[in-house]
């Protein structure tokens, strides 16, 4: 099967063309990437591109207004380069955020689209870009059916006592609102991943740090816990979303005295906070780090509260799974950040983890490593996610069940 997975932000457009054999799924010889692409600042003036394919590689700036000229632009340049897969594409998957009730892998349809719609005000930043890429590709491709695999799937099994949030029931059966989980791609991927290089280690904290940021609890290979609650712009914090924030502060921001509206806060809090709010610098870690670096102490500050975030949860998901036999790190940031993987572990030998300062600073970037001290109970480990390569597997599965 050539499949074309993607993954979309409101102004980007990446993806990986795959061929898949359905028989031969987990098989690195079935399941091989034949083509990768992105596209970026898609409407906002000049777009730059890029494709690869059987070692060649093509790059260049562009206007694009929408997704759909990106798709369009990507579908031509991977026919000059000579890749003939990509116009015999049997389906495009979608790593898809926020479905409400809808979860799991599905062939997208009109009811999906109209969910996903409905849900778009709590994920504000990820369905509008995918619901109009979909709409883009149905319209560019109409006889390529596309399968949806929402994030939120991977974390059905966690306990509904860890899902609920305390307010009145009807709010949670009726309206939907509870903590879903997301990044369920990576953090399945991972849990799948640390199977295969460490079979013993049925405890395992995924830590997904980057511009957006979860904890996940994984044990026995299955999700009980996950940072993200209700929406994508909770739990941790990201590098300009808020994370968890106390709801009635709400009260003291909308007071006349502050001069704001409604708008303005949602905007503030969910693209103006986290990393950018707090240090007044940048939404990118490497910019925070150089300004703290300089002696910007509300840069150190955001950074140091960025560590204790996600220490908050490894520490909550180790009373939840009574210890950890493994912490994977994995994303933009915990792949390449070694001092922020010595935060998040350091002191914490009383839980069985210690980290080797040498490895963890020596680890090659885009490379899969092991960190942990030589006296260390838990492994810890620093592995780089494939979010596509999970989507690409449960799109095959979608198409081959609705062929049975």
């Amino acid at each position: 099967m050539i499949l074309l997975i993607a993954n979309l932000g409101s102004t980007s457009f990446k993806y990986k063309l795959f061929d898949m054999d359905p028989t031969r799924l987990g098989d690195p010889a079935g399941e091989q990437v034949i083509a990768t692409g992105a596209a970026d600042r898609i409407g906002q003036g000049r777009s730059e591109w890029k494709v690869e394919t059987g070692g060649q590689k093509k790059e260049g700036t562009t206007d694009l207004a929408d997704h759909g000229q990106a798709i369009d632009l990507h579908l031509r340049e991977l026919a000059a380069l000579g890749c003939t897969q990509a116009t015999k594409l049997d389906a495009v998957g979608f790593k898809a955020v926020h479905g409400g009730p809808i979860s799991g892998a599905v062939k997208v349809d009109d009811h999906v689209l109209a969910t996903m719609e409905q849900f778009a005000d709590v994920a504000p930043q990820h369905n509008p870009p995918y619901i109009a890429a979909m709409r883009a590709f149905r319209k560019q491709l109409p006889g390529v059916p596309q399968v949806a695999a929402f994030e939120t799937a991977f974390h059905q099994t966690i306990p509904m006592a860890r899902q609920v949030y305390g307010i009145p029931h009807e709010w949670t059966t009726k309206l939907g609102i509870r903590r879903y989980g997301f990044h369920g791609a990576s953090h399945r991927y991972i849990a799948t991943r640390m199977k295969q290089l460490a079979p013993r280690a049925s405890r395992v904290i995924s830590c997904h740090l980057g511009g957006s940021c979860s904890i996940c609890a994984i044990e026995e290979g299955k999700s009980v816990a996950n940072s993200f609650g209700m929406t994508a712009q909770s739990g941790t914090f990201h590098a300009s979303r808020v994370g968890d924030f106390d709801a009635f502060a709400l009260l003291k921001l909308l007071s006349p005295s502050t001069g704001l509206d409604l708008a303005t806060v949602w905007k503030k809090l969910g693209k103006e906070a986290g990393l950018q709010g707090l240090s007044g610098v940048s939404a990118d870690l490497r910019d925070v780090k150089q300004a703290a670096a300089s002696g910007n102490a509300q840069a150190k500050l955001a950074i140091d509260a960025f560590v204790e975030s996600c220490r908050h949860y490894v520490g909550s998901y180790l009373m939840a799974m009574h210890g950890v036999d493994a912490i994977a790190f994995t994303g933009g940031i915990g792949q390449n950040e070694a001092g922020i993987r010595a935060g998040i572990c350091a002191g914490m030998d009383f839980a069985g983890i210690s980290m080797d300062e040498a490895k963890n600073a020596s680890v090659a970037k885009n490379a899969e490593a092991r960190i942990d001290a030589a006296g260390s109970k838990a492994e810890i480990w620093v592995l780089p996610t494939n979010e596509e390569l999970i989507v690409a597997r449960q799109t095959v599965e979608v198409l081959t069940k609705t062929q049975r």
